[in-house]
């Protein structure tokens, strides 16, 4: 079923909708660069950039790769969780500039240190090089941490392209418990490269990320002799070793049906699994925050309330949220 849209998006995705109509009439051919300048611009509508004690610059090193990645701490001197986020961005665009006002809140919202994550782009570098640098910041993570305090806990959290590596690096830990994940956060994630599910045709025009895009991300993410099926993560096998999960879902996301489906793999796994949908919301609604306020300010709470919480719970449907 077509999700249904929040009213207060209507303009946006109307003039969304016009851009992207004119630019098909002119011929206009899409390009890796123009496609991170046009992620770019969304940086406006979020607006507010809280202040936060700590936040800097650093560098993950591991085998012939540093790793650039930007630090935040709400609390320095305080023992608290880390969160390593993974931006979106069709595994092209995005970079820890653009998500700074996010993983700022993250760390505020969730009183966590926020490790940020400026992993390696395709199609300069395709599949698997990004994941491999965020495997690498996951373990080499407490070299940047110098300057804060920390706890032991280890959350990976990510939205969409970031989602998906989240969920891939969970199946690595599955088989090498040398890598610690102890939860993972899943915002409207991208885990199914044959776009499969059905909401990519129901909802894959005229909601911002269109069908035709994601196609064209994962042609210019994946080399052609790669098995697509074989690289998604809602294909792979799960077991009750799973992290704990946290899955955010968007009513009106060409991925809500590739999300719901990945965390009733993980719940018939027998891994505790919280689903919220977001059922009027489209992808991307974190990077437009100034016209959806209230949803994101639920958003960073659910983000909170679950890095902090401390009992085992399922959540065995969907709850939604206006």
């Amino acid at each position: 079923m077509r999700g249904e849209l929040a009213q207060h998006l209507n303009e946006f995705i109307d003039g969304v909708n016009q851009a992207i109509a004119k630019a098909k009439e002119d011929g206009v051919t899409a390009t890796p660069e123009l496609a991170r300048e046009n992620l770019a611009k969304l940086g406006a509508f979020v607006s507010q950039v809280p202040k936060i004690a700590y936040a800097e610059e650093n560098y993950v090193f591991a085998d012939q790769v540093e790793v650039p990645v930007r630090v935040y701490s709400p609390s320095p001197k305080e023992e608290l969780p880390v969160v390593i986020y993974f931006h979106g961005g069709g595994h092209m665009c995005g970079s820890t500039e653009l998500y700074d006002p996010m993983c700022r809140k993250i760390a505020i919202a969730a009183k966590c240190v926020v490790v940020s994550v400026d992993y390696r782009l395709s199609p300069e570098f395709p599949y698997p090089a990004g994941i491999n640098d965020c495997e690498d910041v996951v373990r080499g993570y407490h070299q940047v941490l110098k300057d804060v305090s920390y706890g032991n806990e280890v959350i990976i959290a990510g939205d969409s392209a970031g989602g998906a590596i989240c969920s891939t690096l969970a199946i690595r830990a599955q088989k090498d418990k040398s890598l610690k994940i102890d939860k993972q956060v899943l915002i409207y994630p991208s885990v199914d490269y044959t776009m499969s599910e059905p909401s990519v045709e129901e909802n894959g025009t005229g909601f911002l990320l269109e069908k035709t895009r994601i196609q064209w991300y994962f042609d210019n993410y994946f080399d052609d002799y790669e098995d697509r099926k074989e690289m998604s993560p809602l294909y792979g096998e799960f077991d009750a070793s799973m992290p704990e999960s946290l899955v955010i879902i968007a009513g009106c996301d060409p991925l809500r049906d590739e999300g719901l489906e990945y965390a009733k793999k993980l719940k018939a796994a027998g891994v505790n699994v919280d689903v919220r949908e977001f059922k009027n919301m489209i992808h991307a609604f974190m990077n437009i925050e100034d016209l959806v306020p209230d949803e994101c300010r639920e958003l960073y709470q659910l983000i909170g309330d679950f890095v902090n919480q401390t009992d085992e719970s399922v959540t065995e449907t969907s709850t939604p949220h206006q």
